[in-house]
């Protein structure tokens, strides 16, 4: 577990640790119970900000001053820290923790985790009564309007297999906001007229601090346009794209059309400080420029910079919170097809822009690039010239759907985890065959509430911790399947 926890992602979360204590009780326990705790977080290869023993007792929070000092180590560190861990030795004082909190003006999840008391060792001396102590926390915490997070059990030991657990968990739902934190997502051309689905309110993701930075297609074409083939930028994109798949049977103009796309688009996310895209796919690209941009959007996508087919925004948005949530590249897929008469399975799908990351690496089904099946036939195969085609690999995966209920003037989604299996399918496209428990209920639960047939996946089991910090630190409405 804590070797998992230490290589989830490449980027380090640090943490600030409130160590509360209580005068009344057993004070020592404070230095012992710091030390322990930041062995298990320094094993995890999380960072830690915390009072040094020599500012308070211990390094402890009790006191009004303590608090004081507390508040303005994190104020002073506030760039670094990404969530924030309270771990109760002893019954801790309750004020002292709140008023660090609010004092330090942090908006960051907190980690409320408290000590076992050991029913043989229950003197004067040594008794804890963590236990209660959380009530209280946890109670003015609530009257101070911090939102907070627990632990799976009410008290743990800071070295259990369940707190590391917690950790995880605490550790996506701090990466998970980190990533929201002044996200800008690029929408690309106008959405296609067929797809009612992808509407999205503009104003409702910016109450969440996600901006929508907008560009026609015409003027990325016009950039295209004043491209010549010698650009020692195109070179170099046109080798990455080669380099990035087999497209052996790729004309190179349609390489070309798409080394020149790939720049531009490269050029307007540097400029317009973004993050990730959703492009206009359907079919003006393929009819007036002659590719299509999967393969462009693949690449993206692999690097966590997620990219959405369809201008699907709000699919870019659970793409990339998960992405950066897990360390790992996210797909948007269809909820395609049913898979024979099992209730719990069925096959996923798209045309494909899926991340090579994501397929399977050798044989049939490996990733290859190839044209767009679909809609070949009614502007040609040869303006179609760009998808990457493959079998998804088995794996676990989570799934997650986000959308703006704009009637009730909020934002809701739903997630849930489930397997890519082996099961056999032949098929063209990006595929792959899932299984998820009670599938049928999760499928009924889409339907009834108005929810669109895309929906984002990334092969990681991270659904708890993304859960938690989009339904309590960002106030959306999340139903987590299960």
């Amino acid at each position: 577990m804590i070797g998992q926890l230490a290589e989830m992602n490449p980027a380090k979360i640090t943490l600030g640790l409130i160590v509360g204590n209580r005068g009344f009780f057993p004070a020592h326990l404070c230095d012992s119970g710091r030390k322990e705790i930041l062995k298990t977080l320094e094993r995890c290869g999380l960072g830690v900000i915390t009072l040094p023993v020599d500012a308070t007792k211990f390094g402890a929070v009790e006191t009004m001053s303590d608090a004081q000092k507390c508040a303005e180590l994190f104020k002073a560190n506030a760039d670094k820290i990404d969530g924030l861990l309270v771990t109760l030795p002893n019954f801790g004082d309750e004020r002292g923790v709140a008023n660090a909190i609010r004092w330090s003006g942090l908006r960051l999840p907190v980690l409320v985790h408290a000590f076992n008391d050991d029913p043989k060792n229950m003197t004067s001396r040594d008794r804890r009564d963590s236990f209660c102590g959380k009530m209280s926390v946890c109670n003015n915490l609530r009257q101070y309007n911090i939102p907070f997070s627990l632990t799976r059990r009410h008290t743990d030991a800071p070295d259990g297999d369940l707190f590391l657990e917690d950790l995880r968990d605490f550790t996506i739902t701090c990466r998970a906001l980190k990533s929201l934190k002044n996200l800008r997502i690029g929408a690309l051309g106008a959405r296609p007229a067929a797809f009612n689905t992808v509407r999205y309110s503009e104003k409702l993701l910016e109450q969440s601090g996600i901006s929508i930075e907008t560009l026609d297609l015409f003027e990325l074409f016009g950039w295209v346009g004043k491209m010549k083939e010698g650009d020692p930028a195109v070179e170099a994109k046109l080798k990455d794209i080669q380099q990035y798949v087999s497209a052996k049977s790729i004309p190179p103009s349609a390489l070309l059309k798409m080394a020149k796309f790939g720049v531009a688009v490269d050029k307007w996310m540097r400029e317009t400080r973004l993050n990730a895209t959703a492009i206009q796919c359907w079919t003006a690209m393929e009819e007036f420029f002659g590719v299509v941009p999967c393969t462009l959007m693949s690449m993206m996508s692999n690097t966590l910079m997620s990219s959405a087919c369809e201008v699907d925004i709000m699919g870019t948005v659970a793409m990339y919170l998960m992405a950066q949530a897990s360390g790992k590249p996210s797909a948007l897929v269809d909820w395609n097809n049913n898979y024979g008469t099992d209730p719990d399975k069925g096959v996923v799908f798209h045309c494909s822009n899926l991340p090579k990351d994501l397929f399977i690496e050798e044989g049939e089904g490996k990733p290859v690039m190839d044209f767009q099946e679909i809609i070949a036939g009614s502007v040609g195969k040869e303006n179609t010239y760009g998808t990457i085609v493959g079998r998804v690999k088995a794996a676990a995966f989570t799934y997650l759907r986000v959308s703006t209920d704009d009637s009730a003037g909020r934002i809701r989604a739903y997630i849930g985890e489930g397997e890519l299996t082996n099961d056999p399918l032949s098929t063209f496209g990006g595929y792959g065959v899932c299984k998820i428990a009670d599938f049928q209920k999760l499928l009924r639960y889409i339907c009834e509430n108005g929810f669109e047939h895309h929906v984002a996946i990334n092969p990681s089991s991270i659904a708890a911790g993304v859960k938690e910090a989009l339904g309590k630190y960002l106030g959306w409405a999340v139903y987590q399947h299960s």
